[in-house]
Formats: C-alpha cells, sequence, structure tokens
C-alpha cells in the first residue's frame, strides 16, 4: 500500500517517467499553478489559470505595464482621427506565429471580431465599432459608430478572457465552439505531445520569438526569455507543494498556503512575493435579490453595517503586511478608489446591525449561506458572516458543499441567500469588467439576479467618456448604487503571496504569473 501511495504521488509530481525535457534541468524552470490547465483555448473561457496559459503562449496588442499604463506590445504605431472614431495601426516587424507563417493584420481582424463575442468589455468595443478591416499585411483600421473612451485600455485589458490574437484560420472558430490548435506569437510554445493531463505540461522557449526593444516591464515590455522551458505540475495539494519545493523538486508555487506562511518567512531557501493594489484579491458577498430576505435591498443594506472586514482577514490569518480593510467598491489603490456611501461601513458592529435590522420587514425568514468546504477564503469568509448573521437577529441556514456545488447553486433563484467570494482587483476594478455587476439586468444567472435600472446607463456613460476624470466621478455613482442597493458587500483586500525558490531571479512580481525575465541560478 505504501509503495502504491509514493508512486501515485511521484506521479503527481512529474517525477516518473515522461517526456524529456527541453534542457539541462537548471535552464528549466518546475511550476505549481492555482490548478490544472484544462481549457487551452484563451478566448472561450475566463477562468484566470486559462488567462495565465494565454500571456505565456499567446501576445496581446497592448499591455498593462507596473504603473497600470496601456503600452504597445504587438503594435508599432497608430494614429487617432481628431473625432476620436478612427484608429489606424501598425503592426511591429518580426511578428511570427508559432508554425512559422508570419502575423498579418487580417490575423488581428479576425482574432478581434472573435474575442469580441466572448469578452464583456471586449463586447462593448465591438458594439461601437462600425467597421474592422485589414489595410494592407502590417495595418489595421478600427472606425467606431459611435464615442467610445477605452480603446487602448480595452486592446490592452488584463480582464479575463483576454484579448489574445491568434491566426486568422484558428480565429474563424465560433466563440462557442474551442479552437484544436493552440498556435501563438507568444514567447512560449505549446506542443501537444509535452501534455500530459492530470500531471503536467512543458512550455518551450520561443527562439524565434522577438522581443521588444526596451525593459520587461510587468505585461508590458520586452518579452526576453532567459529559461529554456517551463515545467507546470499539476499537484493539488499546497502542503504537498511547499514540501517539494523544500526539496529542490518545485522553483515556484503561485499560491503559497495560508496557514504555511509564516514557516516559509523563515525559510531562507524560499522567497515570498506579496502582492499590492490591483494585484490583490477582494471578497465581497454576493446576495440574492430573487427570493428569501435579501430579496429586501433595506435587509441587504443591514450588511454593510454587520461586516467586520478585519475579522474575516484575522480568521485567515492574514496579517497588516498581506491584508487591509477596504471600503472601496472598486479597490483601494485602484484610480477608482471612491468612499462614496461607505457610511454605514466605516464603523461596523453586531449592535449597529441589530438596530438597522429592527427597522426592516425581517420577520425570522432563514437566510441561506452557502459555505464551500473546499476554498479557504470563501470557507473562513461565509462561516464568520453567519456567526454575525445570527448574533444581529438573523435565522441562519448554513449550508456546506464543494466550490462546484455553490457555483451550481447560485444559478437557482431559490435555495440560497448569500456566499462569500473573492477575484483579483485587475479585473474588479472596471466598471465595465467587474464580474460582480456585470451581470446586472442580462440574462447571465452568475450575479444573484440583481436588476438595478440607475446602472445599465451609468455603465453606457462610462464606456463613452473621453477623460479619466469623468470616468471616476461616474464609477462613484455606480459605487452609491451598489451600497444603496446592497448588491454586494466587500469582506477585505488581501493578498495571496506567490512562493519560489531564492535560485529564481528577477521574477516578475505579477499576480497573473510571468515567467519572461526570470534567470534559474
Amino acid at each position: 500500500m505504501a509503495t502504491t501511495l509514493r508512486k501515485r504521488w511521484l506521479l503527481a509530481l512529474g517525477l516518473l517517467a515522461g517526456f524529456a525535457p527541453a534542457s539541462p534541468q537548471a535552464q528549466t524552470v518546475t511550476a505549481v499553478l492555482e490548478a490544472e490547465i484544462v481549457t487551452l483555448d484563451p478566448h472561450f473561457t475566463p477562468a484566470y489559470i486559462t488567462r495565465t496559459f494565454g500571456y505565456m503562449v499567446f501576445d496581446t496588442l497592448f499591455a498593462m505595464n507596473a504603473a497600470g499604463e496601456v503600452k504597445p506590445q504587438m503594435v508599432d504605431s497608430w494614429t487617432r482621427s481628431d473625432d476620436g472614431l478612427t484608429w489606424t495601426f501598425t503592426l511591429r516587424d518580426g511578428l511570427k506565429w508559432h508554425d512559422g507563417t508570419d502575423v498579418a493584420a487580417t490575423d488581428i481582424v479576425a482574432s478581434l471580431r472573435r474575442w469580441f463575442t466572448r469578452s464583456v468589455l471586449g463586447g462593448r468595443l465591438g458594439r461601437a465599432t462600425a467597421s474592422l478591416e485589414a489595410r494592407d499585411t502590417k495595418t489595421f483600421v478600427l472606425t467606431l459608430g459611435q464615442p467610445f473612451g477605452l480603446v487602448l485600455e480595452t486592446l490592452g485589458t488584463t480582464s479575463s478572457p483576454g484579448p489574445f490574437m491568434m491566426p486568422a484560420r484558428l480565429a474563424q472558430t465560433p466563440g462557442t465552439e474551442r479552437i484544436t490548435e493552440i498556435i501563438g506569437s507568444g514567447p512560449f510554445v505549446f506542443r501537444r505531445e509535452d501534455h500530459r493531463p492530470g500531471d503536467r505540461m512543458l512550455l518551450r522557449r520561443n527562439a524565434a520569438y522577438v522581443p521588444r526593444n526596451e525593459p520587461a516591464d510587468h505585461l508590458a515590455g520586452g518579452k526576453v526569455v532567459r529559461i529554456e522551458a517551463l515545467d507546470i505540475r499539476v499537484v493539488p495539494d499546497g502542503t504537498t507543494a511547499v514540501s517539494a519545493m523544500r526539496r529542490g523538486e518545485i522553483d515556484y508555487i503561485q499560491y503559497a498556503p495560508f496557514d504555511m506562511l509564516s514557516a516559509l518567512e523563515r525559510d531562507r531557501r524560499i522567497s515570498l512575493v506579496n502582492f499590492h493594489g490591483l494585484e490583490q484579491f477582494t471578497g465581497h458577498y454576493r446576495t440574492n435579490a430573487a427570493s428569501g430576505p435579501f430579496a429586501d435591498p433595506a435587509i441587504r443594506r443591514v450588511l454593510l453595517s454587520l461586516v467586520d472586514q478585519s475579522e474575516v482577514m484575522a480568521g485567515l490569518g492574514l496579517s497588516g503586511r498581506y491584508s487591509q480593510t477596504c471600503n472601496a467598491f472598486f479597490i483601494c489603490g485602484s484610480p477608482y478608489e471612491s468612499d462614496v456611501g461607505t457610511e454605514p461601513m466605516r464603523r461596523p458592529s453586531v449592535e449597529a446591525a441589530q438596530a438597522a435590522l429592527r427597522q426592516t420587514s425581517y420577520n425570522g425568514e432563514p437566510v441561506v449561506v452557502l459555505v464551500a468546504s473546499d476554498l479557504e477564503a470563501p470557507k473562513v469568509s461565509s462561516e464568520i458572516l453567519a456567526d454575525r448573521l445570527r448574533r444581529a437577529g438573523f435565522t441562519v441556514d448554513l449550508q456546506v458543499m464543494d466550490w462546484a456545488s455553490v457555483l451550481a447553486r447560485r444559478t437557482r433563484r431559490d435555495g440560497w441567500s448569500v456566499f462569500g467570494v473573492h477575484a483579483l482587483g485587475v479585473d474588479l476594478h472596471n466598471p465595465l469588467t467587474n464580474s460582480i455587476i456585470g451581470p446586472n439586468c442580462t440574462d447571465s444567472n452568475t450575479g444573484g439576479f440583481h436588476c438595478e435600472r440607475a446602472l445599465p446607463p451609468l455603465f453606457d456613460a462610462f464606456a463613452a467618456a473621453s477623460t479619466q476624470g469623468e470616468r471616476q466621478r461616474i464609477a462613484a455613482q455606480i459605487q452609491e448604487v451598489v451600497y444603496g442597493q446592497g448588491i454586494a458587500v466587500p469582506w477585505g483586500q488581501f493578498a495571496q503571496p506567490a512562493a519560489h525558490r531564492v535560485q529564481l531571479r528577477n521574477l516578475i512580481p505579477s499576480a497573473i504569473p510571468l515567467f519572461w525575465n526570470v534567470e534559474k541560478r
């Protein structure tokens, strides 16, 4: 029995027979990411792990630097007409697909048209577009039919699914179907023979890749690959992955387990990578507006004075180094941070919530709190909320299930009231990519069935705004509606640090794992 268990463990780490490494071990970085990369089509799913794969194998027209500025990536130059409606882009030299063919403007046009059908933000740009055509092999023209103030921000968004480019013959695949070949133009190459589902994936350095002639700067700048291969292992258990890292079998872990952070901080063989601002997660309680007590916005608003973010952060074992309390719906540290509508949240207490609840029509109906047993942050946040709800006078029905079941339950109009969830600030800080309010008044059943009629016109105004000041003002108005209607309440902003062996140098600090620029010594 022990032999069988050890064999399974070794297989999980990919240490038994398999495909040959691309180079001597010293030039291969071995990584454990947040989950197995199952979906390889970078347009098909918003899953974060597919976005990570996308940035390694594919490329984008523009990209965000460490300061949050959008910079050209595949694009060399561009012009905008005086009325802001016609944009002309020219691709830079040296771009090739992994099959050896040249990247052409027709590929870009086809890729964007496909991405428009899959992305919320891309879809807005697509609906504002009157025409999108290739002028020659390296030039394409985007003509707007209406004002859209976020053209470059959309083409360089980090929101998932990302605006990744692919050959036209693949981009002609409908967005509802997955592409059958994985061919990008990015710094790493995927080969099917290097992929063993459930075990490991080897991505090899793209020797033909021509990086920009400038230093790497987060997702922007020159993507110079200094290793020969990236060996991605499937190791679902965090403790197992940390043990393997300490033995030198793993170089990088995307998410260090919360309960092991203190021990890892003391280990001189390992470095932790902390994150701030948009690179942090923000947790929210999502409420169900379709049935149960939280169908009443007055009862939902009780959560504003009940939720104590510092209690949730303490429950996760996070110190101030890795977390902060943040009442801004669009993330602290973002361009749209605001304190509008946050008055009830500034001094949370059970007593204040009790008083607020007495002013509502609540009559003891059960509040169904969903607890994900297999994910630490959603589990802890939901358990703490359940306790505070009881103390405030709510009747609580705590239902424990795995995360997949939570996601399935939330698609129902009944059977749940609230649960805790978290997402990255790079996705939540923009009103047009925020997954909490994005489904508002749509056919999607993933947003708690909220339909606040004030929000769609504000979304449209935000998209059309021509200045950052206008967008900041509109974002504050959106936040006021969100909190005024109790659509969601934040439970904290935090980082789950990455961990790597000290032999890795020049690793780009990013919540989206990036493996260009890094060296292994």
